[in-house]
């Protein structure tokens, strides 16, 4: 069965029967022949376009590559298809499927995070497009868990750059920049109260090696920064941390 199967594929790549390659690759994929299915549908989409099997070859090339987990192929034949067939057949599983892909390759938070902005963006303009379908909740938590991705490596680089402190330069500014913008961006993050600590932290750390004229002026922005934190998280387990902050800035400013 094995020869018998790999006999009729060889025929089938090298035959010239647009038709016949049609038929055969989508009984491929329907037994989960995926390589096979891709590899076909390849050289006979684009003949295909504009006839009667131009819209389904185009989405089960896409699908090929994407049950084969090849999302990154998948997610431009996706986008090429949802692109020329907007009111198609197949349109808001490819919106979706674009997005999803992207977001089963997004790699750990260390990494390069492009194929998570991606994902996100495709993921929202599925939403956008299709607002009350059953795959909403879904493309909405995955959303969810890549802003955070996002934002945690946001907080790593902020980090980063407090643990540098004034290693060739003042990184703890740095640091409070990267946490700031980040606070601005992603407001209901789950690492909200990491950043505002980390900023509470960093400006200690520049009043305390600050120059004697502009110390008190950078102690009175930590105790603003200390109150603000405490308002907001009242029973944060970062309390005792900061109120050891909170006791050594009060004293140089005379509070």
């Amino acid at each position: 069965m094995i020869l018998t199967s790999c006999g009729e594929y060889s025929k089938v790549l090298k035959s010239k029967d647009i038709e016949y390659k049609f038929q055969y690759a989508k009984k491929a994929y329907d037994e989960k022949k995926f390589l096979q299915a891709s590899t076909i549908l390849e050289g006979i989409v684009t003949p295909l376009r504009g006839g009667p099997h131009g819209e389904e070859s185009l989405f089960l090339l896409a699908m090929s590559y994407y049950e084969n987990k090849d999302f990154l192929n998948s997610a431009v034949h996706f986008k090429t298809y949802y692109t020329r067939y907007p009111k198609g057949k197949y349109t808001e599983l490819a919106r979706f499927y674009s997005g999803y892909g992207y977001y089963l390759d997004s790699p750990d938070p260390q990494l390069d995070q492009s194929n998570t902005v991606k994902a996100i963006e495709e993921l929202q303009g599925f939403l956008d497009y299709f607002p009350k379908s059953d795959r909403v909740t879904v493309a909405q938590n995955a959303i969810f868990e890549m802003q955070d991705k996002l934002t945690l490596k946001q907080l790593q680089n902020a980090q980063l750059y407090y643990n540098l402190g004034n290693f060739m330069g003042n990184n703890y500014e740095s640091a409070i920049i990267v946490s700031q913008n980040a606070l601005k961006e992603y407001p209901y993050s789950k690492y909200k109260e990491d950043f505002e600590l980390l900023i509470l932290k960093s400006k200690f750390q520049e009043a305390k090696q600050s120059v004697n004229e502009r110390q008190a002026d950078r102690y009175r922005d930590v105790i603003d920064e200390y109150y603000s934190f405490k308002n907001n998280y009242p029973d944060s387990r970062h309390a005792k941390e900061a109120e050891t902050i909170y006791k050594i800035a009060s004293k140089h400013v005379g509070k």
